[in-house]
């Protein structure tokens, strides 16, 4: 800019932090931006929202629109995923300030009305010589005609002319920016559709034949991977592959000492074959992977990698590089601890040793050596344990080679962590979802997850279990119990997961402890898939069928509540803004007791003329209703008809 700033641009919104992180979207999917502009003077103003990919030279442009208040907003939409930027350029608009106050003058007959003619005839030819520039002749004469109507015609007759929206449009298109101001540019991470809806399913490679006396391999997955499939599930999410270590191997239940045959866990990576780039031998080769995961995509699914910064003893890196751990007085080194827990088969790296920045580059290098094949999400191992500033560079540095590599957090620890591990470029996280029990807890939390500060930049993903949690309201729980929450997690959130065991209903906690018992962490694990007790397989089918039919399930920060007088029923809606889809919810928390009474909805949250009837269709037992007005009754059983979703048409 050749000259002082001349208008005001601030108070952007959405911004985190001042513009110190990126907001989050999905390709094609619109961002709204809304600052305030305004000057010195009394000029009218003009303004644009214009937006790039990084480094690129195109931009986009669109106007902006005034709201109240010196408050304007514009709207982008990103056509591929990457690193983007925006910014707002405006100024003080000469031809709409002249054709305001010469309207003035003309109704006034004020005798300056010639000299004013020639100004804004002056303006019209200079907006020519800017379209010729531009190579638009067709458009530069049209207003250098304009021009000459306006010095050479009575001008009351032209009033209607200089006020039409089809010469302003023509004046629009090439304005005098020559004195604007532009903003600094705030940043913008794209990511693909998965990003935002996606169904997980985890599940050990190793157990995927559900035998205990077979350590299975990837050759064995694919009868896993068609019964995720079946289920509607498209991301498979795999604990670690990697060689498991010798020295301190955990035996069953954690046991500290193992027995001849124990497995060990996956997360101590690291033996005689290797570290973070090999393969567990008992699960197969290099090829065999690459293999399954050619064969995942075939059947529509991912498959996404554990991503743990865990080294065991026996570690290639322990040997090649002792300087990057934790070295003890005695010259051994530290293991891994979490007072009271102890892993004395994990030693946990130093990320601030002397060499540290040949250890981040390694670790950037093996999460690029998983994505050369083909490996395009990764769930990403207690990342609040390791620096946030390493994982902004990973990120990024992964991301700019290939921008469609997604990155789910595995934080369970404090808010203001979890946060910022999504402003610094974690795709998804994992939530306190598991934890959040009852109506006004689960209606809190969603409303600050989906409505908040944080639906710029934090995506939840809902997991009612995971092999460390069996939750207290699942442990020896029914599978009424495990319907209601996989319900909620599937229509709450528009990304969700679970582990494997969930569709048989496996409740056998560890005593004490919110853990399974006989968990496979540690050992192989036997499980009849088919087993015709507590198997709510089809019914996992119907939620994720529902969220595929459904377009208002596919975004995140629709999520709105609705009253109930019930104190067990929850009642919400998501739809989509134009209201061409919505989908309304009624689910009881209570797995054992009838729950009945009035819900109140928002009638304008779902685009319902309330003068008008309407219908409600439940998606999961193929029932229909004709609702009207905002009050109407629901009744749950846990024997019959336990939940709704409904489709709501009028």
């Amino acid at each position: 800019m050749s000259h002082a700033p001349t208008v005001v641009i601030e108070n952007f919104y959405p911004c985190i932090e001042g513009g110190r992180h990126p907001v989050k979207r999905i390709i094609d999917e619109p961002l709204d931006v809304w600052c305030d502009i305004f000057k010195d003077g009394h000029d009218v103003m003009s303004a644009v929202l214009r937006w790039r990919q990084a480094g690129a030279r195109r931009w986009f442009e669109a106007a902006m629109k005034p709201v109240d208040n010196d408050r304007w907003s514009g709207q982008c939409r990103f056509p591929k995923a990457g690193r983007w930027e925006y910014l707002v350029e405006a100024w003080g608009d000469t031809f709409r300030s002249w054709k305001k106050t010469f309207a003035v003058r003309v109704q006034a007959k004020d005798p300056d009305v010639p000299i004013e003619a020639q100004e804004g005839a002056r303006l019209l030819r200079d907006a020519g010589k800017r379209a010729r520039k531009a190579g638009v002749p067709e458009v530069a004469t049209q207003l250098e005609d304009f021009a000459d109507l306006l010095t050479t015609v009575k001008v009351q007759d032209i009033m209607d002319v200089l006020q039409s929206e089809e010469l302003q449009s023509l004046m629009d298109q090439y304005p005098d920016r020559s004195l604007s101001t532009v903003s600094t540019p705030l940043q913008v991470i794209v990511e693909r559709e998965r990003a935002r809806f996606s169904a997980w399913y985890e599940f050990f490679p190793r157990n995927a034949e559900g035998r205990a006396d077979k350590h299975s391999t990837f050759r064995d997955c694919l009868g896993r991977l068609d019964h995720a499939a079946s289920m509607g599930f498209d991301v498979i999410y795999f604990p670690p592959i990697h060689p498991i270590g010798i020295t301190a191997r955990k035996g069953k239940n954690n046991t500290l000492t193992a027995q001849p045959g124990d497995v060990g866990s996956p997360w101590a990576i690291g033996g005689p074959a290797g570290g973070h780039r090999a393969i567990e031998p008992a699960l197969g080769t290099e090829k065999d992977f690459v293999w399954l995961v050619k064969e995942a995509k075939k059947r529509g699914l991912e498959i996404a990698l554990d991503f743990a910064i865990n080294c065991s003893p026996d570690h290639p890196y322990v040997k090649e590089h002792p300087e990057w751990f934790y070295q003890r007085p005695d010259g051994s080194i530290r293991y891994a601890e979490n007072p009271p827990k102890k892993y004395q088969d994990i030693f946990p790296i130093n990320f601030h040793c002397d060499d540290w920045r040949n250890l981040w580059n390694e670790l950037i290098d093996v999460v690029q050596f998983w994505v050369d094949r083909g490996v395009k999400i990764f769930r990403v191992d207690n990342p609040h344990t390791k620096p946030v500033a390493f994982w902004e560079e990973l990120i990024s540095t992964i991301q700019r080679k290939d921008p469609d590599v997604l990155f789910l957090a595995e934080a369970f620890t404090k808010p203001k962590m979890m946060q910022v591990l999504g402003k610094v470029g974690f795709t998804q996280s994992y939530t306190y979802f598991t934890w959040r029990e009852d109506k006004h807890a689960l209606t809190e939390y969603a409303k600050e997850l989906t409505q908040g500060e944080m639906r710029w930049y934090y995506r939840g993903n809902f997991w009612p279990n995971t092999p460390d949690i069996l939750p207290g309201h699942l442990q020896n729980a029914g599978p009424q119990m495990f319907r209601i929450r996989a319900a909620l997690a599937a229509t709450l959130s528009s990304t969700w997961g679970l582990y494997s065991g969930y569709e048989l209903c496996e409740n056998d906690p560890y005593p004490g402890k919110e853990e399974y018992d006989n968990s496979e962490k540690y050992q192989i694990k036997q499980r009849d898939y088919n087993q015709p007790s507590n198997n709510i397989t089809a019914f996992i089918r119907i939620l994720n069928q529902i969220r595929r039919d459904n377009p208002a399930l596919h975004l995140y920060d629709n999520l709105r509540f609705h009253g109930s007088d019930h104190p067990q029923i929850l009642c919400y809606s998501k739809a989509t803004a134009d209201f061409s889809n919505r989908i309304l919810c009624t689910i009881s928390h209570d797995p054992h007791h009838p729950a009945a009474g009035m819900v109140h909805l928002d009638l304008a949250a779902l685009g319902l003329d309330g003068s008008r009837p309407y219908k409600v269709t439940d998606l999961i037992h193929n029932q229909t209703y004709e609702w009207r007005g905002a009050d109407n009754y629901v009744g749950l059983n846990p024997s019959g008809v336990s939940m709704h979703v409904f489709k709501v048409e009028q």
